[in-house]
């Protein structure tokens, strides 16, 4: 063949009797195709798409019932954890805590911080509340208020107490803490639990109340000396009753009285023993005698040094 040139070849015919022959030929092969196909076993075709329907739909509802238990399950929970909380709050001290935080397990969400943070900012034993969610735990820390003295409000038949900086805080027994009573404090505005009394008569007892502390620590940490003593009188704060007699008075609870004097800080405008003499001559009779039960008066504000002894005199 020369390139460049189409060569068309001659059409081959068929006579009719080959046609009709290759006719009935296909006509056989078909009708065999149709008889196979009606000889096969139906039912079991039909039960294995069965299964491989029933398969298809088992897995697709597993996937659906994997997620739905997903989205279903109980978010994971923590306990409350108080942390660098002081010796002196005890378990009682503790459960109120735990009560105002709204309970002991939470959600470990972002949201729990702020709502336990939200809870205990009205509780008045508690400031600088920090709360932080961990892993496995939502921790709370914070500044604890310790009540200093303890004030009776005769008009509503309660009591409070009041920290170093004159916060008041809620009742609740205390028996292993030296907390002495404030008497004779001018209440003409009781302020709310968290808020804070103004500067006087209150100031005044706990003032007192804060330097035999210190100085039970010093000088009598095995038997402190605030252990007997039942009130701090301030009715006469700044000789508001009577310009001549003793600002401050404590009673013990062997009903002796210990005649301090004033107020603490100001023992030069009354011409008395400084604070650290007055302290002197009371711990060193305590320490000498061993209680108070003996006398009725001590009088410590004589400005001079030494041990001063019991006294005997009409008020």
């Amino acid at each position: 063949m020369t390139k460049g040139f189409f060569v068309a070849r001659k059409a081959q015919r068929f006579s009719l009797k080959e046609r009709i022959s290759s006719w009935k030929n296909n006509r056989r092969a078909r009708d065999k195709r149709i008889q196979a196909i009606r000889n096969w076993n139906w039912v079991a075709i039909a039960k294995v798409v069965a299964v491989i329907c029933f398969l298809a739909a088992s897995g697709a509802f597993l996937r659906y019932a994997e997620g739905y238990v997903k989205t279903a399950a109980p978010m994971e929970e923590g306990g409350l954890k108080l942390v660098n909380v002081p010796d002196w709050a005890k378990s009682d001290l503790r459960n109120r805590v735990a009560a105002f935080a709204g309970g002991i397990r939470f959600p470990l969400t972002d949201k729990t911080a702020s709502f336990v943070a939200g809870n205990l900012a009205s509780m008045s034993w508690l400031t600088d509340v920090k709360v932080h969610v961990t892993h496995d735990s939502v921790l709370v820390a914070a500044r604890w208020r310790k009540p200093i003295i303890m004030i009776d409000i005769k008009e509503t038949a309660s009591k409070i107490y009041v920290d170093e900086d004159l916060v008041v805080m809620d009742y609740m027994p205390m028996p292993h803490l030296p907390i002495v009573e404030a008497k004779g404090v001018s209440l003409n505005i009781v302020p709310l639990l968290g808020q804070t009394f103004d500067e006087g008569d209150v100031r005044a007892a706990v003032d007192l109340a804060m330097v035999l502390n210190q100085a039970d620590a010093m000088y009598a940490p095995k038997t402190p000396l605030l252990e007997q003593i039942a009130s701090i009188d301030v009715v006469n704060y700044k000789g508001r009753k009577n310009a001549q007699r003793e600002h401050i008075v404590l009673n013990t609870k062997g009903r002796s009285q210990i005649i301090w004097g004033a107020e603490v800080g100001e023992y030069a405008k009354s011409v008395e023993a400084s604070d650290q003499e007055k302290i002197a001559a009371l711990y060193g009779y305590y320490k000498e005698v061993g209680s108070f039960a003996d006398a009725k008066y001590i009088d410590v504000r004589p400005p001079q040094k030494g041990i001063h002894l019991p006294i005997e005199r009409k008020r």
